[in-house]
């Protein structure tokens, strides 16, 4: 009877530390996970900043060579704007997810602003190069006002470079929808054989045309990437990417659809959608899904 009693407890000693040991291992991966999320959360965060510390400067740069009084009270309210959100963003922790989107929903709306502003000032360009051509018939008469226009037209160069920042594109109505089999939405992602991301690039007319690689990253609960096979640079960074699709870009309005073909078990929570194009992250979006 005593010999039984010592086989049980060892059996149940080795069984207890198994499942130490498990427990242990799975503390681990999941702390991975965390550090790798963090870590893309992180750059994500930087990039954001930089941002922000560019077009609050090309705000300031566009007020040196600008003479109309109202266009300058503009430019500055939207310096001062754009200066009060970068300081938010920098005391924004890189894991606060809702205070990042709502941060980089203001990006996308900053980097908008910035563009019909060079369109603005661009227009007023062209026009100062009609009236410096008309100058130089009456060159006599309004030699000052040919001298300021020819000063404009040597920061034009300048602008071209302010151009490049607000050509960047944006991704919106970001979806994830899951499918079942036959194609209905699946409400549960134990259920689904396909994910569907869909988004649209916003139009943009100072953005140039040409065929553009367009990536989309899905993170799942675990901090895992569906991997599609394939990287891309981001942030001095090679990530991998879950799907990629080339696509004619016209610059005007363009709805795209990708869909990843579930071959492995999902499991339920939060997964983040993130778009990427020309080395710029363009949108993202998190969904939740019941197991």
């Amino acid at each position: 009877m005593n010999k039984k009693i010592l086989v049980s407890a060892v059996v149940l000693i080795v069984l207890l530390l198994a499942g130490i040991g498990y427990l242990g291992y799975s503390l681990m991966q999941e702390k991975q996970a965390n550090r790798d999320m963090q870590e893309l959360a992180e750059l994500d965060k930087q990039e954001m900043e930089k941002e922000y510390q560019n077009f609050a400067a090309q705000y300031s740069e566009m007020k040196t060579y600008i003479k109309n009084d109202s266009i300058i009270e503009q430019l500055t309210a939207e310096q001062e704007r754009t200066q009060k959100l970068l300081d938010e963003l920098k005391r924004t922790h890189a894991n606060d997810v809702a205070e990042i989107t709502r941060l980089k929903k203001e990006l996308a709306t900053v980097r908008a602003v910035l563009r019909s502003y060079v369109i603005q000032i661009d227009s007023l360009n062209q026009l100062n190069q009609t009236l410096q051509d008309e100058n130089d018939r009456v060159r006599s008469e309004l030699e000052e006002s040919n001298q300021q226009n020819q000063t404009l037209t040597s920061e034009k160069a300048t602008l071209s470079e302010k151009v490049a920042i607000a050509s960047q594109l944006d991704a919106t109505n970001i979806r994830l929808t899951a499918l079942k089999k036959k194609g209905k939405t699946a409400k549960y992602i134990r259920d689904a054989r396909v994910l569907d991301v869909s988004f649209v690039i916003t139009k943009n007319v100072t953005a140039t045309n040409g065929v553009r690689n367009v990536y989309v990253r899905i993170m799942t609960p675990t901090g895992d990437v569906l991997n599609g096979g394939g990287t891309f640079e981001y942030a001095g960074k090679q990530l991998a990417w879950s799907m990629m699709k080339s696509v004619e870009y016209t610059g005007e309005e363009l709805p795209l659809s990708l869909y990843w073909n579930i071959n492995e078990y999902l499991e339920g929570g939060d997964y983040n959608v993130s778009i990427f194009c020309d080395g710029q992250a363009i949108g993202s979006r998190t969904f939740t899904y019941i197991k």
